[in-house]
Parts: structure tokens; C-alpha cells; sequence
């Protein structure tokens, strides 16, 4: 199978829908922050480095950013239950000055993509760490949740009181903050679980259940109840996870005694079966008949919901495996061709360093447009209403300023709100369906900017569509722009995408 892919890299279409999904780690600031937030001056850089980051994620043509919100027990963001992380600004439980995961919200949507915030579930903290965290650390606060394992603590997921904690983890931020998503990691027992030291969690409450029966019970009630919670307050908000990449033995090939079901407890098949999760990212770090037949069974395994494998770009770097490039773009595009819902890519600072090529070889050949999130109809399968009442206005006889209107704007607030999406092309109506027709993508307000000039001299036509956050999008509204002089149509297809498009800010 991987003989057969490997020669067949070019058959990947760029299509409408993907999921172009990328982890941002803030552990140690591995991905962000670089910047220590100790004065308003590097604040102020924090932030800006940040922007970057988005800056170069967004000409990339990615869509989905998984932000690590909470990490070991700690969090970016002011919380009443746990401390800050020490990434901000180099101490525990010590506020940067701003609130990052707003900030990050804030300039995530403004370039057009969604935000999910990474949520590190059952790890805690390592031992050495402990004392640092301060009197609001998890040791502090829970320690019957606790268990020590190796070098690190775990919660138990045995005990009723860790679904509890993660319930109020999660409740404290759900409602503050407009997250597209919240992205479980780490929500199994750890690596090495035949030695976690819950035998007397188990001999409480097996119920006569084998150890790793109950143990799977527990990882998925955890799962089940979170995901009905958040859908209760935020049905449209996306909830994921990131499981070991290999889900069980194929009929074919062996997991190796690596894998979500024997190995770490995680039933993650099943979660989609039930439907307590809507997309799942598996970590396939592997090469070879390690990944293609474990990607061909979770694309058979998906029960009609999204998995997107998350791929290990880091190990393009030479102080890693340094595999060629050809490995991971081979592995992009079997992804691709297989019909599963995308990728993602671990970690951030590997692309935007454009490791081996990796970053220009995604903006030019296998994103060369800008893709939207794929629907999540369960959540909602009702489009919004067409966009009308256009008007538009000149200025400085450079750009033209576009606005619009949208209906049930009330009715729409209760289920997320609209964004909006803006195509363009040379020919009258504009195909919505086409992904070199979109220049513009989950804008959050009813208006965009685009360069005059561009009208004139290639004939564009416009077209704007509404989408909710289960991302059902409207039909579309055509707007045929007045183009003195007579100027024709274009006589071939160009990438208006980058034909000096432009979003207000």
C-alpha cells in the first residue's frame, strides 16, 4: 500500500471542505510565547510574536488552530480554579497583564480561522514541578484526585470526583470565551498503565468488570459527560480528541502493542459510534504500513463524523528522525485521496520554519486555496438565510467597501452567530463551489474591502454567503459589480485569493 502512494503524490484536488488543522504549543513556550510578559513592553512583543505565528498560518491557507489552553494543570487564561502557567511570564501562577486566550480568539477569527482550545485532560504535573505550582496547584486543591505515576502526577479516572474537576474545568471558560472548539489531549491512562497505582480505585468501583474494561468505561463516561455538557451550554462548539494513532490490531497489520483500545484504554471508535465526539485527530506519527493501513481503518471506523490524523511534521528535523519531505507529503496526500477530513500537523514552529520545505511546499502545491471547516450537521443542519441589501462605496478611488445585511440576526445569536464567506471570479454567477472562488472566509462581520483596481482590470464578479457554526452555509448572493470601459472578462482562471484582496480589520 505505501509502495502504491508513494508513486501517486500528485492526485489530491484541493478541495472546498478540509480540515487544515495545526497544534500551537505552549509548554515551555515550545510554539508560543518566546516573549516573557513581565512589562508592558514585552507584553506587548508576546503578542506580536503571536501575530506572526497567525500571520504565516493564514498565508499558509490553514483553518483550524489547536491552542494548548490548559497544560499540565495550568492554564492561559484567568481561572478560578487553576493557576497560570509559567510559559506567560516565567513564574506560576502569575497573570502576563492581558487575557492571552482572548487575544488569541480575537486575532484568530480576524484572519479567518477557527480557534480550538487544546485542553491536556488526566496528566498533571511532573513531581519536581509540584511545589512551584503554588496553593492553587491540583496537589493543593484535589490531591485524592492524584496519583503518582513515574515522575508525574495523574488524575484518576476512576474516581467520580476527576469527571467533577474536568466538568468545573471546562464550565469555568465555556461561557467566557467564543472557542470553536475544545480539543481533548491526553484524556487515556498513561504510557506504561499496567503499573498505575488505581487497585484500590478499582477494587472499589470494578463492579466485577476485567481492569481494562473498566478502565475504557471510565475514559469514555469522562468523554460522554463533558461532551453533553458543552453541548448543553454551546451545541455548535466542536469537540475532539487526540488519540494514540493506531486504534486496535487491522485484520492485516499489527499495532505493535501500541494502540488507543489495549494499550492506553481509549475506546475512541466507539466515542464516534455514540456520537460524544465530532472530530478526532489521531496521533499517526509513523511511516510506512505503520500509517496507511491504521489511516484506512480509521477512515472505516469514523461512523459518519470527522478525523482528520494528525502528522508528525517534527520529525522532518534533522535533530529528530529527519525524514525527507516525501515522506510526510506522501502521507498528506493518501489522507487526502482516502476521503478522511483532513490534517493536522504537530507542531506549529516545524511549518512556519518551513522544515525541509514543508511550509512552501502546503502554500504552493497541496493548499493552493483556502478551504473552509467541514459541517457538523448533527450539531445543526439548518442553512442561515441569504445575504441581502448590498451597497457599496469607493474610496480614495482605490478600494471598494462592500456591505451587507443578514436576517434573523436575533435567531442566529442563539445558535453561535454568522460569519460570512466572500467569493470572486470572471464569470457571472460565481461558482460557490469551487475553491479558487473564495477569497475571504468566516468573516465576522458583514462587510469586506477589496481592491478596485482588481474589479476593473480582471472583470471580477462577487458573491457572499452566510454560514452558521455547525458551518451550514446559505445560499449565495450575486453581486455584479459596474465595470466602466467596457473591460472584459478575464480569459482564463487566475488565484484571486491573492489578487490584493483585502479584509477590513
Amino acid at each position: 500500500m505505501s509502495g502504491l502512494w508513494a508513486q501517486r503524490p500528485w492526485l489530491t484536488e484541493s478541495p472546498k471542505r478540509e480540515l487544515r488543522a495545526v497544534w500551537v504549543t505552549t509548554l515551555s513556550g515550545l510554539d508560543w510565547p518566546r516573549t516573557k510578559a513581565t512589562s508592558a513592553s514585552s507584553i506587548e512583543q508576546q503578542k506580536q510574536e503571536l501575530c506572526r505565528l497567525l500571520d504565516q498560518l493564514q498565508a499558509c491557507r490553514i483553518n483550524t488552530v489547536l491552542l494548548q489552553t490548559r497544560i499540565r494543570g495550568s492554564v492561559i487564561y484567568p481561572s478560578a480554579i487553576e493557576p497560570w502557567d509559567q510559559c506567560l511570564t516565567g513564574t506560576y501562577d502569575k497573570s502576563p497583564g492581558y487575557d492571552p486566550l482572548q487575544f488569541a480568539i480575537e486575532e484568530t477569527h480576524r484572519r479567518g480561522m477557527e480557534l480550538h482550545a487544546w485542553v491536556v485532560t488526566i496528566p498533571a504535573f511532573k513531581v519536581e514541578v509540584a511545589k512551584r505550582m503554588g496553593k492553587r496547584s491540583l496537589l493543593a486543591t484535589h490531591p485524592q484526585l492524584l496519583k503518582k505515576h513515574n515522575d508525574q502526577y495523574y488524575l484518576d479516572p476512576g474516581l467520580p470526583g476527576t469527571a467533577d474537576y474536568l466538568s468545573a474545568v471546562l464550565a469555568d471558560f465555556i461561557e467566557k470565551y467564543d472557542i470553536d472548539g475544545i480539543h481533548f489531549d491526553y484524556i487515556r491512562y498513561p504510557e506504561n498503565a499496567s503499573s498505575f497505582p488505581d487497585g484500590a480505585t478499582y477494587k472499589k468501583y470494578g463492579k466485577g468488570k476485567t481492569k481494562a474494561q473498566w478502565r475504557r468505561d471510565n475514559i469514555t463516561a469522562i468523554v460522554r459527560r463533558l461532551y453533553k455538557e458543552v453541548k448543553q451550554r454551546k451545541p455548535w462548539v466542536v469537540m475532539s480528541s487526540s488519540p494514540v494513532g493506531k486504534y486496535r490490531d487491522t485484520r492485516r497489520y499489527s499495532s505493535r502493542g501500541w494502540n488507543c483500545y489495549d494499550a492506553v484504554c481509549q475506546d475512541a471508535q466507539g466515542w464516534l459510534r455514540e456520537g460524544i465526539q465530532d472530530a478526532l485527530f489521531p496521533m499517526m506519527y509513523f511511516t510506512g504500513d505503520h500509517f496507511y493501513p491504521f489511516a484506512q481503518d480509521w477512515q472505516e471506523g469514523s461512523y459518519g463524523r470527522h478525523v482528520a490524523p494528525g502528522l508528525a511534521i517534527y520529525m522532518l528535523h534533522p535533530q529528530e528522525k529527519n525524514w525527507p519531505l516525501s515522506v510526510i507529503s506522501r502521507e498528506f496526500c493518501f489522507i487526502r485521496e482516502l476521503g478522511l477530513s483532513g490534517q493536522a500537523m504537530f507542531r506549529s514552529r516545524f511549518l512556519t520554519d518551513n522544515t525541509k520545505g514543508l511550509y512552501d511546499y502546503l502554500r504552493n502545491q497541496f493548499y493552493p486555496y483556502p478551504a473552509l471547516p467541514p459541517r457538523y450537521p448533527w450539531n445543526d443542519n439548518v442553512a442561515p438565510q441569504r445575504p441581502h441589501d448590498f451597497s457599496y462605496t469607493v474610496q480614495d478611488d482605490q478600494m471598494v467597501r462592500l456591505t451587507w445585511t443578514s436576517t434573523d440576526q436575533k435567531e442566529e445569536a442563539a445558535r453561535g452567530g454568522l460569519r460570512y464567506n466572500v467569493y470572486a471570479s470572471t464569470t457571472s454567477p460565481v461558482d460557490v463551489t469551487r475553491a479558487e472562488n473564495l477569497v475571504a472566509s468566516l468573516l465576522q462581520k458583514p462587510e469586506y474591502t477589496v481592491n478596485r483596481l482588481a474589479l476593473l482590470l480582471y472583470g471580477l464578479n462577487l458573491a457572499v454567503t452566510a454560514v452558521d457554526r455547525s458551518g451550514n452555509e446559505s445560499e449565495a448572493a450575486q453581486l455584479n459589480m459596474e465595470r466602466g470601459g467596457g473591460t472584459k472578462p478575464a480569459p482564463r482562471r487566475i488565484p484571486l485569493n491573492i489578487r490584493g484582496m483585502k479584509v477590513l480589520p
